[in-house]
């Protein structure tokens, strides 16, 4: 259970039934929060996080991008979080570090201070009961109504708690109309990405995805271009028509929770014989990697052991 797995707050390890924030904290009633997903698991030599340096640089620069002061440097959040962890019994999961204010407030501006700490250790599927995916389960998605967030409106690179409201209407949508997911265009129409996702396309064996820009920046879309250029897979990142959902011949999306999630259906369209060879190969590359069996990407691999 959740309650029982230990948690990091400000430099202290305590149950996470104890981790609570106050209902008029900033960070609850302006969405003043930041945060990163990480996950990790087996490998040889033990629990090892994937790619932990990226993500915490990234959490760095949402602090920078939104003018907040996180109160460790990256070396230290690196020993925070592996040090959490260790703590946790569990093998493989997610992790989840969140800067925050804890103080009551009322004011649209956030306080002057330094952001608080907290890092959870959590699996996501026994402790928040998401739905579990076979490793070749395809899910279906739709084309929102909702766009994604333009550039110019709010710093899109930050992973800032109110950013997600964005994801969140797309993903209710998609919900109440019988889909799985929801694929958002930006305010140009072309393809932006999912709820949370990035998204690929493959046509005619070549890897397409939405250029950075107007997305985030996402880490295992960043992991995915990279084991595919590694295997001989030919990639390109650009502006991506909407059309292109009718003409590609797979689709998935990419998170770190489902590296590769195959995409099985598209509003009325089945793609047949989901996941398609070039997901397969990507999906089985990326488990390769991040257990530790693919030559050239140690150094993608955190170990948490001492």
């Amino acid at each position: 259970m959740f309650e029982n797995r230990t948690v990091y707050l400000e430099g202290a390890f305590i149950p996470a039934s104890e981790a609570v924030l106050p209902i008029m904290s900033h960070s609850v009633g302006r969405g003043s929060s930041i945060f990163d997903v990480l996950s990790f698991g087996r490998t040889k030599e033990g629990r090892a996080i994937f790619r932990l340096d990226e993500h915490v640089a990234r959490f760095l620069r949402s602090a920078l991008a939104l003018e907040m002061a996180v109160p460790l440097a990256a070396a230290e959040l690196q020993e925070a979080i592996k040090e959490t962890v260790r703590r946790n019994t569990l093998q493989a999961g997610a992790i989840k570090i969140v800067g925050f204010y804890p103080d009551p407030s009322f004011s649209l501006l956030p306080p002057g201070k330094p952001l608080h700490l907290a890092i959870f250790v959590f699996d996501p599927v026994e402790d928040f009961g998401e739905r579990p995916l076979a490793e070749n389960e395809g899910v279906t998605a739709f084309v929102s109504r909702w766009r994604r967030l333009d550039p110019r409106t709010v710093p899109i690179e930050a992973k800032a708690a109110a950013n997600y409201l964005n994801g969140i209407v797309a993903r209710t949508e998609a919900k109440n109309l019988g889909f799985d997911y929801a694929i958002m265009l930006d305010l140009e129409g072309n393809i932006a990405e999912g709820g949370t996702e990035s998204i690929f396309l493959v046509r005619q064996g070549r890897l397409l995805t939405p250029n950075i820009g107007n997305i985030l920046q996402g880490i295992t879309r960043k992991s995915i271009l990279a084991a595919a250029e590694g295997i001989g897979i030919e990639t390109f990142s650009g502006s991506l028509k909407e059309e292109l959902l009718g003409d590609a011949d797979e689709i998935f999306f990419a998170g770190t929770i489902h590296p590769v999630l195959p995409v099985s259906r598209v509003g009325n369209r089945t793609l047949p014989g989901a996941p398609g060879p070039v997901t397969q190969q990507l999906s089985a590359r990326m488990q390769e990697i991040a257990s530790g069996r693919a030559p050239g990407f140690q150094n993608w691999l955190f170990s948490v052991c001492k």
